[in-house]
């Protein structure tokens, strides 16, 4: 007698080509990208955390909100992040997460995150290339430009 077990699908599907999607050549074009797609009745209310997916031209492959959180924080979930990562075939990623307060600065917390991140990326030879924090005016701030990543 054999035992029945869930089956389990893997599947990313483009609805839009990759080819002709935008390429991301600096952190002002992922901080304008990004800043386009977010909620701006909540950029100001909760912190949110996502990921801009790229191909290995640095074509825009989706944009994936892993968490949404309170007022000073949000929860990252490693498992998540790299199975959407992995699932979509991703060889590059910019995180991106907000700052409802204003402050443009990263936490320490934010830069351990970020390292625990890029440590992670290396086993899957997957480049982290910035992490940004938006603010709801539209500023950001470069983990990149500012030479921490």
């Amino acid at each position: 007698m054999k035992t029945k077990v869930n089956e389990i699908k893997i599947i990313y599907r483009e609805k839009r080509s990759t080819f002709r999607a935008d390429g991301v050549k600096n952190s002002s074009d992922a901080a304008k990208l990004i800043f386009k797609q977010w909620d701006k009745d909540t950029i100001g209310l909760h912190e949110s955390f996502k990921v801009l997916l790229l191909n290995n031209s640095n074509k825009v492959k989706g944009i994936y909100q892993l968490s949404k959180g309170s007022i000073t924080g949000t929860i990252v979930d490693m498992r998540i992040l790299f199975a959407v990562v992995i699932k979509t075939l991703s060889v590059g990623i910019i995180l991106v997460h907000n700052h409802p307060s204003g402050k443009l600065l990263p936490s320490e917390v934010d830069k351990q995150l970020t390292t625990k991140i890029q440590k992670a990326a290396k086993l899957f030879d997957i480049k982290v290339l910035d992490h940004l924090i938006l603010v709801p005016n539209g500023d950001y701030f470069s983990f990149a430009d500012e030479g921490i990543l």
